[in-house]
């Protein structure tokens, strides 16, 4: 176990050793524990977060904020709306004075070209550590979130197949994020890694060539398809979700014609019974019901999502005690 990551920023998990996030596997499985068992564990008494929100959130704000709370600590919650960043607070005057009034400095910016620049930026400025609480190319912690998960449920991961799928939604152009954090952590693990898309829905060029990377010096595998039924068939873990064709265009409306394409890319009992028998479903939340997912299937006993999300809480706090004390 790794024993030394105080300051150290959580922006992707490509900048962690495998040992670094094996570590974090195991604090998180301890203070999952430990808060079954009613446990006090205050590791970061006195210490203040702050969590600089650019997008809304279920899941994350509430997570860091339990989070930080359980471990004896105070989470800031900040709307970037109630700050002066429009009135001109660069991110380096973020990093600064943030990193002199709070031990940690949390922020989630998915601004296409923009929010992992913004969250470098700030890091660099800053004497706390900055973790990513989502950007336009990395979601760090859900991907954690992700793997204490799949752990959990089908044990070691290597040799297992996962399918990162999309999906289709209507509701927005979402990050490319997730699936490409996805790709990385689960390459670095062992799996056999399906990444599976449209042609239109590629991914950034570099995440998928560290992917290939990863694969090879772990001795998993990843290939690339673009039939979502040749995807499922024999997958251990299934995680399909929707993203936005954001190498293909940057206009929205383009992209909500060029997703109708593809409508029929859902997630339902039939596509499920082409996986493992025991196989789990897989999404980070929220997901388009009926569009992306069918309630069956959600709903259904091979579906893990609230397990899934519930590590975010237990993941997080890891990194947090690791990181900020």
């Amino acid at each position: 176990m790794q024993t030394y990551l105080r300051g150290k920023d959580m922006i992707t998990t490509q900048d962690w050793t495998k040992s670094e996030i094996d570590s974090v596997m195991e604090v998180a499985m301890e203070l999952k524990r430990a808060r079954a068992m009613g446990k006090p564990h205050a590791h970061l008494r006195d210490k203040v977060l702050a969590m600089l929100f650019f997008f809304s959130s279920t899941r994350t704000r509430s997570s860091f904020e339990a989070g930080i709370a359980q471990l004896g600590g105070h989470g800031a919650f900040i709307d970037s709306t109630t700050t002066q960043i429009s009135h001109g607070d660069t991110a380096k005057e973020i990093g600064e004075i943030y990193g002199r009034y709070y031990d940690g400095i949390a922020i989630r910016q998915c601004d296409w070209g923009i929010g992992n620049k913004y969250i470098n930026a700030v890091a660099e400025a800053s004497r706390v550590p900055v973790l990513n609480m989502q950007c336009d190319v990395y979601h760090p912690f859900q991907i954690l979130a992700d793997l204490m998960t799949i752990i959990e449920h089908k044990g070691d991961p290597r040799g297992k197949t996962i399918a990162v799928s999309y999906a289709y939604a209507s509701s927005y152009q979402k990050p490319l994020s997730v699936p490409q954090s996805l790709i990385l952590l689960m390459t670095r693990y062992g799996m056999n890694v399906r990444l599976v898309r449209p042609p239109e829905f590629k991914l950034m060029p570099d995440i998928v060539q560290q992917a290939a990377d990863n694969a090879k010096q772990a001795g998993g595998s990843f290939e690339i398809m673009e039939d979502m039924d040749e995807g499922f068939a024999g997958a251990d873990v299934v995680y399909p979700k929707s993203w936005g064709c954001w190498m293909t265009t940057e206009d929205e409306a383009e992209s909500v014609e060029i997703g109708k394409k593809y409508s029929d890319w859902i997630c339902d009992e039939r596509r499920m019974s082409l996986a493992k028998d025991d196989a789990i479903y897989m999404h980070c939340l929220p997901a388009d019901r009926n569009i992306e997912v069918t309630d069956g299937v959600i709903d259904g006993p091979q579906s893990v999502v609230y397990d899934e999300a519930e590590n975010r809480l237990h993941v997080q706090k890891a990194v947090m005690a690791l990181t900020m004390s």
